[in-house]
């Protein structure tokens, strides 16, 4: 009976365990389409590296088109932060020529000397975002496209303002750097 009792346990495990999988080419077709419906959710959204074109191929982007190619806008705080910490540490050369728009706090960045003296016109304009327990944060540099005057044409320090400029680099005390250029506020 003990005998008869562990062979029925274990055919149910082995019939239950089957029933958990798929058949993969029956359903693949309704797993694509699921996905593609939920890409279609948002306008814009972030394409994966393997979207995006190599930067040998890519052509500048217009910013003032109403094309934006990444728009960070749209994902949640954690997601933008791994998305600008992806954009300047990780996968840069995926961004070059993409036209970004992010929204965050209005900074300044001054440059100091080695004598602790602080220069007396900013030197770079950044949107700063946080992410979601609002500990760690991330700036990305933009350069508007406008002949604009600090502080007169420009937010006041902390306002939230939303950002849209192409991604490019640039090279600066023998250091590489990114920022958004042809930059304008929305």
């Amino acid at each position: 009976m003990k005998r008869l009792f562990c062979l029925l346990l274990a055919v149910c495990m082995m019939a239950s365990l089957c029933a958990c999988g798929k058949d993969r080419e029956k359903d693949a077709g309704n797993d694509t389409l699921s996905s593609n419906e939920e890409a279609s959710a948002s306008a814009e959204s972030i394409p994966t590296p393997k979207e995006q074109e190599t930067p040998g191929k890519s052509k500048p982007s217009q910013p003032y088109a109403g094309k934006v190619d990444v728009d960070l806008t749209v994902l949640s705080s954690t997601m933008v932060y791994s998305e600008v910490y992806n954009m300047l540490y990780f996968y840069p050369e995926d961004y070059y020529g993409k036209t970004v728009k992010m929204t965050g706090q209005f900074n300044v960045y001054q440059w100091v000397d080695e004598s602790g003296v602080v220069a007396d016109m900013p030197v770079a304009y950044a949107c700063i975002i946080s992410d979601a327990t609002a500990c760690c944060a991330e700036g990305m540099e933009f350069v508007l496209k406008d002949d604009l005057a600090y502080p007169d044409d420009y937010p006041e320090l902390g306002t939230e303002i939303t950002v849209i400029g192409e991604f490019q680099s640039y090279e600066g005390n023998g250091m590489t750097w990114y920022h958004l250029v042809n930059a304008r506020l929305a």
